[in-house]
């Protein structure tokens, strides 16, 4: 019973800052390694992604009933993503994912010091028009993250983040909204690869779905009031802890 709860604890924390920054899973899925170190690593896995699909699915309809969100330019890179992620865990079954662990905190370290660096970045909402060399380029680098998170995964919704930020002109808010879609569908191609390829543990999936869910609601709700800065500060902070929990795992 404690240990159920402690990890219904970690779902509801992981829901509350997936639907800010992203980036839940440093603390869902180490909680559910560590109150089930004999249970098989795929099963987690798939236990972990079955729960966050809900929460982050609440998210983005969250986010949809006060940010406008831009569907009709999101449903490419919706598709692309869905079919990146689904290669993405098939590659791992092959390729083991331990080789290009050292190469994460140096992406997300280079991400951190651009938000630093440009103090307004984020900060206006102010949507670029694309030549068509500036949209496939867009398009290739979504597609390569949503490979990452099939393959790998820890920092996807951060990076998606910094894309919508840094190219397409998004403040923090709109560029949450939009990262949480294209989440979704990520995590629905691994959950697919998962029910196919993996065991999930169906009960306590649901029960942390709930949790992930509730965390959720608090945490859109906290982002919307909180507007930019908010994000920010929150979105900073869980880049700080990516790098030094990726730099932890790729070189111990």
């Amino acid at each position: 019973m404690l240990d159920t709860s402690i990890v219904l604890c970690a779902a509801f924390a992981a829901g509350c800052i997936d639907a800010i920054v992203g980036g839940g899973g440093l603390i869902q899925l180490p909680t559910l390694f560590g109150v089930y170190p004999n249970a098989v690593p795929s099963t987690l896995l798939s236990t972990n992604k079955f729960a966050s699909i809900f929460g982050t699915a609440n998210a983005v309809w969250r986010y949809s009933r006060t940010v406008s969100i831009a569907w009709r330019m999101l449903l490419p890179p919706m598709l692309l993503v869905l079919i990146t992620s689904a290669a993405g865990a098939i590659t791992a079954t092959q390729v083991s994912p331990s080789h290009y662990r050292p190469l994460v905190p140096i992406l997300l370290l280079l991400v951190l010091i651009i938000i630093l660096r440009s103090k307004h970045l984020g900060d206006v909402h102010k949507p670029r028009i694309f030549t068509r060399h500036q949209h496939a380029f867009a398009i290739v680098l979504i597609a390569s993250i949503g490979f990452y998170d099939g393959f790998f995964g820890p920092g996807t919704g951060s990076l998606f983040m910094f894309v919508f930020i840094r190219l397409y002109g998004y403040d923090f808010i709109h560029a949450a909204a939009s990262a949480r879609v294209l989440n979704v569908m990520t995590n629905m191609a691994a959950i697919l690869w998962f029910i196919m390829a993996a065991h999930i543990m169906w009960l306590l999936g649901g029960a942390m779905a709930v949790s992930n869910v509730a965390g959720s609601m608090l945490g859109t709700h906290m982002a919307v009031r909180g507007g930019n800065q908010l994000i920010r500060k929150v979105f900073i902070t869980i880049v700080v802890a990516l790098i030094a929990r990726t730099l932890w795992v790729a070189f111990t």
